[in-house]
């Protein structure tokens, strides 16, 4: 019997040279899923695709067997969609859309970012408020696409950082089928919350689920985290080299409330990708 894959798995690729390049950069990695940037993720500005990067990227999805449903492409982190000034903040909104437009195009159905920040300039509800604002908006001029919350660390002035943040950002969505979370498993552990041992993360998922749901839960991030447990510091590291370590991360490869997303990785390390891909699939059934 053809054994069916449940975890797709992954990492950040390049979309270096055109978005067409990162479906082979994924499976030369080993990857049945991938996360990219769809564009100059460090200016504001980007020309848009062109006709043939768009087939040619459909074609490579088809070529290497990537669904384009395991894509979990990333959006600029120039963009702050909770900015208190409302000029930067009308930047950021029109960058944003365009990134909601490119996935569309490129038959995506997911776009992963990072909420906001208050720049310690309004209270964080204030500034939560003005990222759902701003969400309802750029989902009201696009079709299909999925816009992912990611947890975050809470570094500096970032939201997003407890559960309760994320929860928030969703019941103010007016389209609940076009909302959705991926977790990150360093910021996750940065923010406060434990993954180490089985009880830990069972409590971590249970809060979760309690707090936001599964049914939100799009994709994840995989890393482990070179700071200290609660201390809101992103530092990421390689699977099994963090404070986190590698238990955690066989509890979520044997998790089946997390089969069917995608599980992608963007620890430091690029030319270790194929490696920490194997040992991750090593844990299944374990």
């Amino acid at each position: 019997m053809q054994k069916i894959d449940m975890k797709y798995i992954g990492a950040h690729v390049s979309a270096s040279g055109g978005v067409e390049n990162a479906p082979d950069r994924a499976k030369e990695i080993g990857a049945n899923a991938f996360a990219l940037f769809t564009r100059n993720q460090k200016r504001w500005v980007s020309p848009p695709l062109s006709e043939k990067s768009i087939a040619s990227f459909g074609k490579n999805l088809i070529s290497t067997g990537i669904s384009a449903r395991h894509v979990l492409p990333h959006d600029s982190y120039l963009i702050n969609l909770g900015n208190p000034d409302p000029e930067k903040r009308e930047r950021s909104a029109a960058a944003f859309l365009d990134e909601l437009e490119r996935v569309e195009i490129l038959g995506l159905g997911l776009l992963n970012f990072h909420p906001g920040s208050h720049l310690r300039e309004i209270p964080e509800t204030d500034c939560l408020d003005l990222i759902v604002q701003e969400m309802n908006n750029a989902i009201e001029k696009t079709k299909t696409a999925v816009l992912v919350i990611e947890n975050t660390a809470g570094q500096g002035s970032n939201l997003g950082y407890t559960f309760e943040h994320l929860a928030y950002l969703i019941k103010g969505i007016n389209s609940k089928e076009r909302v959705g979370v991926c977790l990150d498993t360093c910021h996750l552990f940065a923010s406060g919350y434990d993954l180490r041992d089985r009880k830990a993360y069972e409590k971590t998922m249970e809060e979760f689920d309690k707090t936001v749901g599964f049914s939100y839960l799009r994709g994840m991030h995989l890393n482990d985290c070179r700071s200290d447990f609660a201390s809101r510091v992103d530092r990421h590291a390689s699977i099994g080299e963090g404070m986190i370590g590698v238990d955690a991360f066989r509890f979520i490869i044997n998790d089946s409330r997390l089969d069917n997303i995608p599980l992608i990785l963007e620890t430091p390390q690029p030319e270790r990708w194929p490696e920490e891909i194997r040992l991750l699939r090593s844990f299944e059934g374990y």
